[in-house]
């Protein structure tokens, strides 16, 4: 090893090194903030989907661990009024047109639900992306339904013979999203005891 290689591999130690700790300064410096940012989408996601006048405490930090039927890991938000569950809410997973979906559904103590709004998809815009709230109505239509309103067979789009529009041009985000929804309530009726208990 000559000593000029010397020289380059240990000026290029340095460099690592010195990068290195930057970016783990960098991490510290921000990771309070990041957080921070985290946990305000997480309250203004759960404030769409679980209205303010359910509770009295702050679901955000009143949670659940547990595990749906496709094995996705569910964090359960729990809304309380006076001591009693009033209402839930955790993140669901439909496939769209462009891949997996993830909304956040919000459902009362008797099943029903509050509201759903898209947290991240990658569907196409001007037709896909319509599951989301800022781009038109159309999730806004599911609040007040349960399994059982409609009846189970009518929890499709009407394009599969269901009670639910598709979009003209994209049949199969909304497909995903109903089937979603309707996987989210046949979890909450599967596990109504455990997350209505009050510890």
């Amino acid at each position: 090893m000559t000593q000029r290689t010397l020289i380059h591999g240990v000026i290029l130690g340095i460099f690592c090194l010195g990068f290195g700790l930057f970016l783990a300064l960098t991490e510290w410096a921000t990771h309070d903030a990041i957080a921070a940012r985290a946990l305000e989408d997480r309250q203004n996601s759960l404030g769409q989907v679980i209205p303010a006048s359910l509770h009295d405490n702050n679901p955000v930090l009143d949670t659940l661990s547990m595990q749906d039927a496709q094995g996705h890991e569910l964090t359960v938000y729990r809304a309380l009024k006076a001591g009693k569950v009033t209402g839930v809410a955790y993140e669901i997973f439909g496939t769209g047109y462009a891949g997996q979906m993830k909304l956040m559904l919000g459902i009362d103590a008797d099943g029903r639900v509050l509201g759903v709004r898209a947290l991240s998809h990658k569907e196409t815009p001007g037709l896909g992306d319509k599951i989301d709230v800022k781009k038109g109505d159309w999730i806004l239509q599911f609040a007040g339904l349960a399994l059982g309103q409609p009846p189970a067979e009518k929890w499709k789009v009407k394009k599969d013979g269901g009670q639910f529009d598709q979009f003209t041009g994209a049949t199969i985000t909304p497909r995903g999203v109903v089937t979603a929804i309707r996987h989210g309530l046949e979890f909450f009726a599967a596990h109504q005891a455990q997350l209505l208990e009050v510890n």
